[in-house]
């Protein structure tokens, strides 16, 4: 068991947390709609948000509009003052860049910015748009911004698997990870034919994917807002947004079977696959290398990989368990026939200390 002198943050760690805290405390928030697709109406939920704001008394400002803004859009920009980004040209292409002087001089409460993915041209204060939202937040002031599920940079693999395209412009999704509030905006397929009268969008299969991407980044982000929050209140969560499955190994596993098992579960819910071991200082030399065949096997499908200390295996994979917020627990065992089950084992104290997952059962094989 962790003593108190263990668990007695070092001062290094304490002034990293001050730190960060009045770095909170002095930076503006930020909200970021998430569009799953085009046309599901994200810029308009954002400067609709920003009209509400300005008639509550908020100073609200528009700091960047995107091209082809729709009447319903126009009519809101109506009531809102614009600050007129600074039309450039480099290379042939023509660039609208944020007029980052004008902002600050007018440090408005709110600023609107849509084009969250744009790049800016060589030479300019920041080289991406989302670099420029990051020194207003700096500043104090709040921002309200838009952007597509395809401009995310970890997610754009994935959306041209669904889609067959990809974005040539994009965020960092630790830029997403920074907001204090993401709000996914839904449409329902129907609702996304273009003012042609066509039908250019996607099947309902293909939007169905994108969507539940778009939910799924969303219950990540929130998930690590409400972890922070726990560990700066000294709180301990047992659960988290998503599955995370953890894959118990050691030597006599049947480690192909329940790795598989996790991989297919971490798919499916677009989890996290972690495998860990109890390092055992005495194990035999056959002992080790089946060990490390399963640990090269758990390496090779993609599981995050963690050795564990402790005298007693129970204990060791309880607290690491909780510690990252499992959901699924995966453990082999050695069959019993009969009543030699009444007894209880480590996998009874296992099962008994499993509070807020589930625990699954491998037999080894050859076991009977």
């Amino acid at each position: 068991m962790p003593t108190a002198d263990s668990c007695r943050p070092n001062p290094e760690e304490l002034l990293r947390k001050v730190q960060a805290d009045e770095r909170r405390e002095s930076r503006g928030r930020l909200k970021v709609f998430l569009g799953y697709v085009s046309r599901v109406g994200k810029s308009y939920r954002m400067f609709d948000e920003g009209r509400r704001r300005k008639e509550r008394g908020q100073d609200v400002v528009v700091g960047a509009l995107q091209s082809g803004v729709t009447p319903e859009i126009q009519q809101i920009l109506k009531c809102l003052d614009v600050i007129p980004t600074i039309a450039t040209k480099h290379a042939g292409r023509d660039y609208e860049v944020m007029d980052m002087s004008a902002l600050f001089r007018r440090h408005p409460l709110v600023c609107l910015i849509d084009g969250l993915a744009y790049d800016n041209p060589p030479g300019s204060r920041n080289p991406h748009r989302w670099q420029d939202v990051s020194e207003l937040l700096d500043r104090g002031i709040a921002v309200i911004s838009a952007v597509n599920l395809q401009h995310i940079a970890e997610q754009q693999a994935a959306v041209e698997r669904i889609t067959g395209k990809r974005a040539s412009n994009s965020i960092p999704e630790a830029f997403l990870q920074e907001a204090d509030e993401i709000e996914v905006v839904d449409a329902p397929p129907d609702a996304l034919i273009d003012r042609t009268g066509t039908n250019a969008i996607l099947d309902s299969r293909k939007l169905a994917e994108l969507r539940e991407l778009a939910l799924l980044l969303a219950a990540d982000v929130v998930d690590r807002q409400l972890q922070e929050y726990l560990d700066a209140h000294g709180v301990a969560a047992r659960w988290g947004a998503q599955e995370r499955i953890l894959v118990c190994l050691t030597p006599r596993s049947n480690a192909a079977d329940m790795l598989r098992s996790g991989l297919r579960n971490k798919l499916r819910f677009h989890g996290a696959l972690i495998a860990a071991y109890v390092e055992q200082p005495e194990l035999a030399p056959q002992d080790r290398e089946l060990l490390d065949k399963n640990l090269a096997l758990a390496r090779d499908m993609g599981a995050e990989v963690h050795g564990l200390k402790g005298t007693d295996f129970v204990d060791a994979i309880l607290a690491f368990a909780h510690e990252q917020r499992i959901t699924q627990l995966f453990l082999g065992h050695t069959g019993r026939p009969g009543r030699a089950w009444l007894a209880r084992s480590p996998i009874d104290r296992l099962i008994d200390g499993a509070e807020g997952f589930d625990v699954r059962l491998f037999p080894h094989e050859g076991a009977t």
